[in-house]
């Protein structure tokens, strides 16, 4: 007795997006954890997860990795656009360690936050707002770097407004040949930024999918709303928006290099992630799974070691 023998009739029926296959979903998620490693023919042969013991070295881990991709940019002498999350933060702490130690400056960076909060008209929170993003960032990333810092000037947000500008700016940095390195963590229904999967079913194809750069005032998915609640808003959710700026595939598939994280565990055991992180490297790449793409990318993802299961329930 589970899911898909009980689900017909259920208040669940036709809840999740109707792209997804729920038995192939299991079988991803039926993996044994040792084999989370096993590269699969999607993948890009420069993609590989990277297993993280701790939460403390999963944080410094993926710090280190931002870092020094920010130092590796400034040392050939190209100017870098980073598409940057917030969530996970812990990254962020550890990157400013590692640039101040290294006595890096961040002149050359040009920041893209890739999504924020918004109402159905676009609007967002004002920038010192406690829950906005970027505020968040500037608390962990940019404040924290000091006279290194990324210059205001280069500082993008997912206001309606300079989102729909994303696309050209990134554009012309690239025709100057900057480096496009998409930050990222993964939505419990398996969005990148909050480019959800009921958004496939407006697209006849994958390619014109593939074309979207942007979402102002995007209608977030339940799940998404109850992971945030969990994951941000102590458990409350009359306090997360239903809507977001967001940016598309159109932007996050142009990157030339992927700094992925996963680090959805929760106490006792239990973890909100594993079935999206198994999602996002076995199902294979489809539009009804946006992060399905991110194993295409050249890159790394970090993830907590418990995501990878099992993921059965345990014996008390």
């Amino acid at each position: 007795m589970d899911f898909m023998s009980t689900v017909k009739g259920s208040l669940l029926e036709g809840f999740y997006p109707k792209g997804w296959d729920m038995a192939r979903i299991d079988a991803c998620a039926s993996t044994p954890a040792s084999e989370v490693l096993t590269r699969q023919k999607h993948w890009n042969e420069d993609f590989r997860p990277v297993p993280c013991a701790t939460l403390a070295d999963f944080d410094m881990m993926m710090g280190h990795e931002i870092a020094h991709t920010i130092r590796k940019a400034r040392e050939d002498g190209v100017e870098l656009a980073m598409i940057l999350p917030v969530g996970p933060m812990g990254m962020y702490r550890w990157a400013v360690y590692f640039l101040t130690e290294w006595n890096v400056s961040c002149d050359h960076v040009w920041g893209f936050n890739m999504d924020e909060w918004a109402d159905g008209f676009g609007n967002t929170l004002p920038p010192e707002d406690p829950a906005g993003f970027q505020n968040a960032m500037l608390g962990a990333f940019y404040g924290p770097l000091g006279p290194l810092t990324v210059p205001a000037s280069h500082r993008n947000f997912a206001t309606k407004e300079n989102l729909p500008t994303y696309a050209s700016k990134i554009a012309e940095l690239k025709r100057k040949g900057a480096r496009l390195v998409t930050v990222f963590g993964i939505g419990r229904m398996c969005h990148i930024a909050f480019w959800e999967p009921h958004f496939a079913a407006e697209f006849a194809t994958v390619e014109e999918w593939k074309k979207q750069t942007h979402r102002i005032g995007a209608q977030l998915h339940p799940l998404t709303i109850e992971q945030n609640a969990i994951t941000s808003f102590k458990s409350r959710t009359t306090l997360v928006p239903c809507r977001a700026n967001t940016i598309g595939p159109g932007l996050f598939l142009q990157s030339d290099r992927i700094i992925g994280g996963a680090d959805g565990v929760l106490g006792r055991g239990m973890q909100w992630q594993g079935l999206s992180f198994w999602m996002t490297l076995r199902y294979g790449p489809d539009m009804w799974i946006p992060s399905t793409f991110m194993p295409t990318l050249p890159g790394k993802l970090f993830f907590l070691e418990d995501l990878a299961g099992p993921l059965v329930p345990e014996a008390n």
